[in-house]
């Protein structure tokens, strides 16, 4: 059978998804605690806490009444693993054309 479970980059595509993320990074909130953050309707930030819960970005505890939600830092390890060899291949090409661009500015100077 088809994996249906939803990919961790298409949810972190989204900017309100990434901003949801933001807020429970250091601190597990309630929907309604979610919510208030944002200027749209408490159905669209629930339907965000759905798909960063389906892709395990977001994990949900049950505490009494209201549920709260954690990030789920085991998942965002994954996706951090995933994009580190792309971010040390750009900073070492970063670096590579700052000291040819400190060069030419040197060899400028001089004439």
């Amino acid at each position: 059978m088809m994996n249906l479970r939803r990919d961790v980059f298409q949810a972190i595509a989204d900017p309100t998804r990434r901003a949801i993320l933001l807020l429970v990074a250091t601190q597990s909130l309630t929907a309604g605690a979610i919510a208030s953050n944002f200027d749209t309707a408490r159905p669209t930030v629930s339907k965000h806490l759905q798909i960063l819960t389906e892709c395990e970005l977001l994990t949900q505890e049950q505490s009494g009444r209201e549920i709260y939600y954690h990030i789920n830092a085991n998942k965002m390890k994954e996706v951090a693993d995933f994009i580190e060899p792309f971010r040390q291949m750009w900073d070492t090409r970063f670096n590579k054309l700052e000291a040819v661009m400190k060069e030419q500015k040197k060899g400028t100077k001089r004439h």
